[in-house]
């Protein structure tokens, strides 16, 4: 009989919302929760299958997880998400010791699977049970994806896109706040999107202006905005409410005309260009992250000096780079893949160079100056947060020295002294 059940989650913020709405049913249920999932009854994996690496990983844990059954037999693993989504009879046919392959979404099935004809709650507002630290969770504005890039195997995981009404977030936002959320990060595979499906339309900008005006948190970040579709009547919005962190993830993939038309990105690098200086001359302190692929097939020498200097160019404060890999029925594999993987590497290995310095910059900038820092955890050397301009676990950190205790999920201004690495080090003077 399962008593207790251990969670799992792979891959990017969204999938760790699915995780907790998951998390929340089985509680609700009675089911223990035990982050060890040595300790668990029932394992649950929610798998990623986005590129080629994160493929690598979520089969990797599979297999490391299933050696738990052997000195417990009565022991469950079950799978999720994406790669479960994507692959599920091949999954079945080379790992039947899995007690159950689940896709997207699939909470109400899996509390079926393991409690019979017991009910699942559909309040997800009120039902998620949170893995990230209490102070920061994630809203999840919209599932699936419209934008057709000929690299990205999304929308054949997740459908098309489907947003949630204003009047849910606003309410899982009052929820969230509830439970000592200080950290809202609003989060879709594009959050530009947001409300063009919805009957009566909507969008971004609405949704904002009603959470921001609610005043629940003192911080809100935005991930994943695509440069074609960001509306720049959302920067008034920077000005307007100081809660709205001065941070954007904006996503180019290249800048490249010819690499753009082929990942079905548009070929309008000068649009991009504009987008991002406009941001700029509206929120002056705003730390831009964006993320870029090298390698997609036919990307010349030429293609890639031309990345190289647009990112010399603008200066992101923060940026991720992938390497392109074959995705299966996207449309980008009918095109040869000619870059040899040893290349990718070294294009990658390059674009991270010149981004490190460029990130050490704006660190080194910050010295003198006392910011806001959000406060993770404490250990022996002090404590550890992050600023306004560092979304959790893809940013750097700030190292903070406090003669007074600190608490965990504080905001307090700190006096940065120096830097290491792309890191601050910072001091409290009270």
């Amino acid at each position: 009989m399962i008593k207790t059940f251990s969670i799992i989650s792979l891959g990017c913020p969204k999938n760790t919302v699915d995780s907790e709405v998951l998390k929340g049913q089985l509680e609700q249920l009675e089911l223990r929760y035990d982050s060890n999932p040595g300790n668990a009854d029932l394992i649950i994996i929610n798998t990623c299958g986005f590129i080629e690496s994160a493929r690598e990983e979520s089969v990797d844990t599979i297999l490391e997880t299933l050696e738990l059954k052997k000195g417990d037999p009565g022991k469950k693993v079950i799978i999720s998400g994406c790669l479960a989504q994507r692959y599920p009879e091949q999954l079945r046919a080379e790992l039947p010791e899995l007690d159950g392959i689940f896709g997207v979404e699939s909470a109400a099935e899996i509390v079926k699977k393991i409690c019979g004809s017991a009910e699942s709650c559909d309040d997800v507002e009120r039902i998620r049970a949170l893995l990230t630290p209490a102070h920061t969770a994630y809203l999840k504005i919209a599932e699936g994806c419209d934008n057709r890039c000929s690299f990205c195997s999304i929308p054949l995981m997740r459908g098309k896109q489907r947003s949630r009404t204003i009047d849910s977030l606003l309410r899982e936002a009052a929820y969230l706040h509830e439970k000592g959320v200080r950290e809202l990060i609003l989060i879709a595979q594009d959050l530009t999107r947001y409300g063009s499906d919805l009957n009566p339309r909507t969008d971004l900008y609405e949704l904002l202006d009603e959470l921001l005006a609610a005043r629940l948190f003192p911080w809100v970040r935005l991930l994943y905005a695509n440069p074609d579709f960001w509306q720049l009547k959302i920067n008034r919005l920077f000005q307007k409410y100081a809660e709205i962190c001065p941070y954007l993830d904006i996503p180019v993939q290249h800048i490249a005309p010819r690499i753009l038309k082929l990942m079905d990105r548009g070929d309008n690098p000068e649009q991009i260009r504009a987008t991002l200086m406009q941001l700029r001359r509206d929120v002056p302190n705003i730390a831009l992250r964006t993320a870029v692929m090298v390698g997609f097939p036919s990307e010349t020498a030429g293609d890639f000096n031309e990345l190289l200097n647009f990112i010399e160019e603008q200066r992101f404060e923060r940026l991720g780079v992938f390497t392109y890999s074959p995705e299966e029925d996207t449309r980008a594999v009918t095109i040869p893949d000619d870059v040899p993987e040893g290349e990718k590497e070294r294009r990658k290995d390059i674009v991270m160079q010149l981004q490190w310095n460029i990130a050490q910059e704006f660190a080194m900038l910050k010295v003198g100056q006392t910011v806001e820092v959000l406060i993770e955890e404490e250990n022996e050397a002090g404590y550890v947060g992050r600023s306004r301009w560092d979304a959790p676990e893809i940013d750097g950190i700030v190292k903070v020295k406090s003669e007074q205790p600190l608490e965990k999920g504080g905001i307090y201004p700190v006096n940065v002294v120096d830097v290491d690495g792309i890191d601050l080090i910072a001091q409290t003077d009270y």
